[in-house]
């Protein structure tokens, strides 16, 4: 455990957390803004594309992307950002979403310049692009075994035990019972392959998502006269100058930045997965859309929790992490996390426990298309790293290793499974983010040739031979 801890300690310093935030900053300059230049673009383009034989829509690549971006980290981690950073923290969580929107556009870009067909399937992400680009497989192959190990095992551990937790606080249900309801839906899914999660996702977080955010808006328009003051909290407090928090400036920054990167993913080599399924005549389409994503994400499912919870005042600040003294304490004995948001709805509505079974029904989903999209991530590097019948196999493999995983986290959690999950995590973030500064050239060709091609009134089409961009295997063999 001392190992694990301090491995843990050197994957997730400040410098990996304050390095996605430059690398961010970096593409926005490199790309001039593409997330602002092209916002018309970014959502304009997720109802456009159809599905294929082989690939997904732009809607449906979205919609598998969002499962992943919104999960716990929305509800859980937007609670505990204003927990240990204080309300200024939702306004760095915003800053990490604007420039981590860039980096979205990159990474996805890339995982459709570079991404191939299998089986009948397109696949791609980080592994893909990072092998045909530098021609070394092995640097394809760690961040494959470490996607793989995390997505497959230790990270669905953690999200089946916020579910079970979340039915039995709600219904007192017992764990077992909520892992095997929760395995037999996620099976069935899985069994599908990429075109039954592409269909199951696009029809859950439309739902989850909008269902999340009316609530969230109710909330607004009970305390409308609220928000001026409200927005005036976060912003004060995001600089210092707010008398009660300006003496933790430093944890709004730190705490804003760490949640907003674990809640929108951006950098961390997610996302590619889902954007190379996606059926596009060119990369820059399915870039837009996923920089879209982060957008919805964090403006979006994250703001409407961090004001359902200040509207209502149903939070503590702490005054430093493991001190135990507070600056505001409204909630005694109540730890950071969904119990925040659980208080905040119940608050607000007159119906005794509506926030509890609300939230849990909303974490339910969030926590389970998550997993979902851990899956198809696991699946995609089984892909990239066998072909033929030992992919059958290995796919098989992978979906008896989810579903035992999942079950064994809803009965039996471990608390090293955040650690562990983390870890792999951590190796997939530093090999994506190190991989995408070198890689980020094709990404920005690509880019120039879509902006001339709609500026000169056409639909755009990709053909990296007259762009330069060499190991486009698929595009080619398109062309």
């Amino acid at each position: 455990m001392e190992f694990i801890n301090k491995l843990y300690d050197l994957l997730w310093g400040p410098w990996m957390i304050y390095g996605i935030m430059l690398v961010g900053v970096v593409f926005t300059i490199l790309t001039k803004g593409v997330q602002v230049r092209f916002l018309k673009d970014m959502f304009g383009q997720i109802f456009h594309g159809k599905k294929s034989d082989a690939g997904v829509s732009s809607f449906q690549a979205m919609s598998m992307a969002l499962s992943g971006r919104i999960g716990t980290g929305n509800i859980a981690g937007t609670a505990t950002a204003i927990a240990f950073g204080g309300p200024g923290a939702i306004f760095w969580m915003w800053v990490i979403a604007f420039f981590g929107a860039a980096t979205a556009y990159v990474e996805s870009t890339l995982a459709q310049i570079y991404k191939e067909e299998k089986n009948g399937v397109y696949r791609g992400g980080p592994a893909f692009y990072i092998h045909k680009f530098t021609g070394k497989r092995w640097l394809g192959m760690i961040f494959a075994i470490a996607a793989l190990v995390a997505m497959s095992f230790l990270q669905p551990t953690v999200q089946a035990n916020a579910i079970a937790d979340a039915m039995y606080n709600a219904f007192e249900l017992p764990h077992w019972v909520s892992g095997l309801a929760v395995c037999l839906i996620l099976g069935l899914i899985i069994i599908g392959g990429v075109k039954r999660i592409a269909a199951a996702a696009s029809f859950i977080v439309p739902f989850m998502a909008i269902a999340y955010i009316l609530v969230a808006v109710i909330i607004i328009i009970l305390n409308i006269d609220q928000v001026p003051s409200i927005f005036s909290l976060i912003f004060r407090s995001a600089f210092g100058a707010d008398e009660m928090f300006g003496g933790i400036l430093g944890a709004a920054i730190a705490w804003g930045v760490k949640r907003g990167i674990y809640a929108n993913e951006a950098g961390q080599g997610t996302g590619p997965h889902p954007a190379a399924a996606a059926e596009v005549s060119h990369p820059v389409k399915q870039g837009l859309v996923q920089a879209a994503s982060v957008y919805l994400d964090t403006f979006l499912v994250c703001t409407a929790t961090a004001f359902m919870i200040l509207f209502t005042g149903m939070y503590n600040v702490q005054e430093g992490e493991g001190t135990g003294a507070f600056i505001v304490q409204n909630l005694p004995g109540v730890e950071a996390g969904t119990a925040f948001t659980q208080y905040a709805v119940d608050a607000a509505f007159p119906i005794a426990g509506f926030g509890t079974i609300f939230v849990a029904f909303a974490l339910f989903f969030f926590a389970f298309t998550t997993t979902m999209a851990y899956y198809y991530i696991a699946e995609t590097n089984m892909a990239y790293i066998f072909d033929g019948k030992k992919l059958k196999l290995g796919i098989r493999f992978v979906q008896i290793v989810i579903l035992f995983a999942t079950y064994f986290g809803a009965v039996r959690p471990s608390e090293s499974a955040w650690t562990l999950g983390d870890i792999g995590l951590g190796i997939m973030v530093w090999v994506n983010v190190i991989g995408l500064l070198f890689l980020v050239k094709p990404a920005l060709i690509a880019l120039k040739d879509y902006e001339r091609q709609k500026k000169a009134g056409k639909n755009p089409v990709f053909n990296p031979e007259e762009l330069g961009i060499k190991n486009a295997d698929f595009w080619m063999k398109k062309k």
